[in-house]
């Protein structure tokens, strides 16, 4: 059975149907685009998944990365890939053209960025680190850093990384012990050792690029005293050329549980003395330069999560079609009950329609934000994209917790649907879920995004973004109740308040004696908006799907019927969990900072 990737049809109807995103080729920005256009995007954005970054999710897998002599070779497949994908300008797709951009519209891009993640998200890993790079010196380098760097970068001829993390420095960057020695020319003499680097190097390119988070001598203490510096591993000179290595030494790469076609490195800085970089951004600014590029670089990962989830739901759909498995239960009392294919019994659709729930709840959440993001760049009313900027706050956090944590969970189901050839690795099904566990873990723990929402998201300018985003999802009840959908409206509307009130008291308590009981039910607060935000789309996609049932050819027809009965199902079979989620954060329990340490271990 052939695998594949993302729902096409479902891709178009949040695209073009949901969003409307058309209406951003009305704007300046995007004049150059029309349907046609974006259509011809996704057409080569699908053709380039499939046939060619595909097949290398499991080989990349079994070969995995090797280090010999200080030099990192990714898997032999990746490199036919690595090529077409820089060749038809993937690595910047949103980015301007005059900067090897494609100038697409963000929320155009996430639709191929599923697609590729789908096909092979270890493989994504080198050129997505590799555009975060580049946007990090598009933002906020000098004319100078992007004259030497951009292109390149963007191309995908050069790669890029993000250099944070280190052994006693991971959620508390600023524990960091990377040291940043100014010199006479105005360069930086770096000393310094990193962990947990993805794509900290490979054969693909012929130089990579690093941002490194370092302290230079005597600054401050914690994140107020951490600046950034980039650090080429070979030195590029003044006129653009390569010089000599820049003392950049790969001292180790991760055996991990997954994305084993990622190379994960341990990097030594300045281990002989002759590391250099260069300031960008502010002195002592450089965790505010990091944060510049957080909301796009934690959707991406929230992109990850949908991309595993995706790919698992659709081929245990097909899987589901084709495996004859025990007659229906409705034919049992027939003499000689025929075996039928498992589609048919009830506990594995159920399986499926909670796997399709989570995967196009997912996308059309992901979708939005990215036209929340293009909103940003094209409203000129101050006021508009103040309000779309504010989604983008709000939502981040949620997106990416629950993405990842549901993505995972649609991928153990994944492997559910298959039964025992589930877990048997000649299958698909058990590397997407290996894979997909580290989106839950890398750009902040699920964790710390909860901790982000309660500490900062929730009364961000007296709270304003959130009670924006209050707002739209009260339009879309309202249109709901519009289109004849009262009951479904209803629901989402009393989980609406529900999930206000809980906000209301987590923010109370998180400004009392009671903060860390606040912060114990974080977490808790944050899946069930994640479940309010699923409830909201798939309320907002029966509203579009109702009007259109009625005349609509026979495919189409179960296409949108099917968009009303998966609303159906999450808002009568799945928001209930969610609306037990939030009795639970009212309840503010005591008992996770109540327990004694000592009780943690017998």
């Amino acid at each position: 059975m052939a695998q594949q990737i993302a729902d096409r049809r479902d891709q178009d109807f949040v695209l073009y149907e949901m969003i409307d995103i058309t209406q951003l080729t009305e704007t300046e920005k995007y004049a150059d685009f029309n349907k046609k256009t974006i259509d011809m995007v996704l057409n080569e954005a699908r053709n380039l998944a499939v046939k060619e970054i595909l097949p290398t999710q499991k080989t990349g897998d079994v070969e995995g990365v090797k280090l010999e002599n200080g030099k990192v070779s990714v898997p032999p497949s990746f490199h036919r890939p690595y090529e077409l994908f820089c060749a038809g300008e993937w690595v910047a797709m949103a980015d301007d053209p005059s900067v090897g951009g494609q100038g697409l519209p963000h929320a155009v891009a996430l639709a191929c960025g599923e697609l590729f993640t789908g096909a092979n998200c270890a493989f994504m890993m080198y050129p997505g680190l590799t555009h975060g790079c580049g946007n990090i010196i598009s933002s906020v380098g000098s004319d100078k850093q992007k004259e030497l760097y951009l292109k390149k970068v963007f191309s995908g001829e050069w790669g890029g990384t993000m250099c944070l993390t280190e052994a006693n420095a991971g959620t508390d960057v600023g524990a960091l012990e990377t040291i940043a020695t100014p010199n006479a020319d105005g360069t930086y003499n770096i000393v310094g050792n990193k962990i947990f680097i993805s794509g900290g190097d490979s054969d693909l390119v012929s130089n990579v690029i690093h941002p490194v988070l370092a302290r230079i001598e005597g600054a401050p203490a914690g994140t107020r005293g951490i600046s950034l510096f980039i650090v080429p591993k070979i030195w590029v000179n003044d006129d653009g050329s390569m010089g000599e290595d820049n003392d950049v030494v790969i001292t180790g790469v991760e055996h991990k549980m997954g994305i084993h076609g990622n190379a994960t490195c341990s990097i030594a800085f300045g281990g002989k003395g002759k590391c250099r970089g260069t300031l960008i951004g502010d002195v002592n600014k450089g965790m505010k330069t990091m944060f510049l590029m957080m909301n796009e670089a934690r959707q991406g990962v929230a992109m990850q999560g949908l991309g595993f989830a995706s790919t698992s739901y659709i081929n245990a759909v097909n899987y589901a079609k084709e495996r004859v498995q025990s007659p229906k239960l409705t034919d049992f009392l027939e003499a000689a009950p025929k075996a039928a294919t498992i589609i048919n019994h009830p506990d594995v659709r159920r399986n499926l329609l909670i796997m399709k729930s989570y995967v196009e709840g997912m996308r059309a959440m992901l979708y939005f934000m990215g036209f929340c993001f293009d909103k940003v760049h094209t409203a000129t009313d101050a006021a508009e994209v103040d309000k779309y900027q504010g989604f983008i706050e709000m939502m981040t956090p949620i997106a990416k917790s629950y993405c990842t944590d549901k993505g995972f969970d649609v991928c153990a189901l994944g492997i559910q649907v298959y039964g025992g050839y589930g877990f048997i690795e000649e299958y698909p099904q058990a590397q997407l879920l290996r894979d997909c566990k580290i989106t839950s873990i890398y750009e902040g723990t699920n964790g710390v995004q909860a901790m982000d929402l309660l500490g900062r998201k929730l009364g961000m300018k007296k709270g304003k973004p959130m009670m924006d985003l209050m707002g739209e999802i009260n339009k879309a009840i309202a249109n709901a109740k519009a289109a004849g959908l009262e009951d479904l409206a209803g629901k989402v509307e009393v989980a609406l308040g529900k999930l206000g009130e809980c906000a209301m008291i987590l923010g109370g308590a998180a400004m009392s004696e009671k903060v860390l009981d606040a912060f114990g039910s974080a977490t808790l607060f944050q899946e069930a908006a994640g479940d309010l935000m699923m409830a909201w789309m798939h309320l907002w996609r029966a509203t579009v799907a109702k009007g259109k049932i009625e005349g609509a050819k026979k495919k189409e027809q179960a296409f949108y019927e099917g968009q009303v009965i998966t609303a159906e199902f999450f808002i009568n079979h799945m928001l209930p969990v969610g609306l037990g989620k939030m009795e639970a954060v009212k309840g503010l329990t005591s008992s996770i900072m109540a327990m004694p340490e000592d009780a943690f271990n017998a």
